[in-house]
């Protein structure tokens, strides 16, 4: 009886540690291969859903309900370019697509509604990239009328490590006061080694305008993640009503300045 009680204590234990764990940040991302295109041409987009910083799990993404780009004022649907790939041996998706004008393309993606049984809560992130095509400089601050989504204050290209990166929150077009923003930062290959779990997900809370800003340390895509409630629950596997957590995402670059131009020079 007394081993049987140590052990209950124990399960107890471990069970209250867990749960003082913090949460990885999930993140949808639509990472293309490059965010500028001096010349125009193609760029490949990588669709996966996961946890940047930690470098995983990637979680199972079914075919998306919508992908697509806003392209000088044009919205195409890109769902026939999609392809099957895997991601840590887990389904996830890529498109190429050719830019030949120039101007900004902004791609977007809807993916499917994830259930997260650690949550008990599906997530829906309606993420999005900019593309700017022979290095215009223009047409970045375009919307796409997502149910949730980041409005760019600063060009979203082109950016030197450093930079701060400013936005605003909008849901149905109006500004979210106060909303919530994760920002994580894509580690390939595991080279930052955050400190503790603090530093995982950075966390920025927008002002009464639905403005924030963040100033990007490292070169690399970087995330940032409004998050807010959904409206309507939906069923879970087990047929409960289950709340909804809406994301509107938008992944920056940064880059070092080694190896820029001389200045002076064109």
């Amino acid at each position: 009886m007394r081993r049987l009680a140590d052990m209950i204590r124990a399960i107890a234990l471990m069970a209250a540690l867990l749960a003082t764990v913090p949460a990885s940040a999930h993140f949808q991302e639509i990472l293309p291969s490059d965010d500028v295109l001096p010349d125009g041409g193609k760029v490949t987009l990588d669709l996966v859903f996961t946890h940047p910083m930690d470098g995983g799990p990637v979680m199972e993404m079914k075919r998306p309900k919508r992908v697509g780009a806003l392209v000088n004022g044009r919205t195409i649907d890109l769902s026939a370019s999609l392809k099957a790939l895997k991601k840590q041996g887990v389904g996830s998706w890529a498109l190429t697509h050719e830019l030949k004008e120039p101007g900004a393309a902004i791609y977007f993606v809807e993916p499917e509604p994830y259930w997260d049984q650690s949550e008990g809560k599906f997530i829906v992130h309606y993420a999005k990239v900019v593309v700017d095509s022979f290095a215009s400089g223009k047409g970045w601050d375009a919307s796409i009328g997502l149910p949730v989504e980041i409005e760019p204050l600063a060009r979203p290209t082109g950016l030197w490590t450093g930079n701060l990166f400013r936005g605003i929150v909008r849901r149905n077009g109006a500004p979210v006061p106060f909303a919530e923003v994760e920002v994580e930062y894509v580690n390939e290959g595991g080279a930052v080694k955050p400190p503790n779990d603090a530093f995982i997900t950075q966390v920025i809370k927008a002002d009464a305008q639905g403005v924030f800003a963040y100033a990007m340390p490292r070169a690399g895509w970087w995330g940032f993640a409004a998050l807010v409630e959904g409206d309507e629950k939906m069923k879970s596997p087990d047929g409960r009503d289950a709340p909804v957590e809406m994301g509107g995402l938008i992944w920056v670059k940064a880059t070092d300045m080694t190896g820029a131009r001389p200045a002076g020079k064109r």
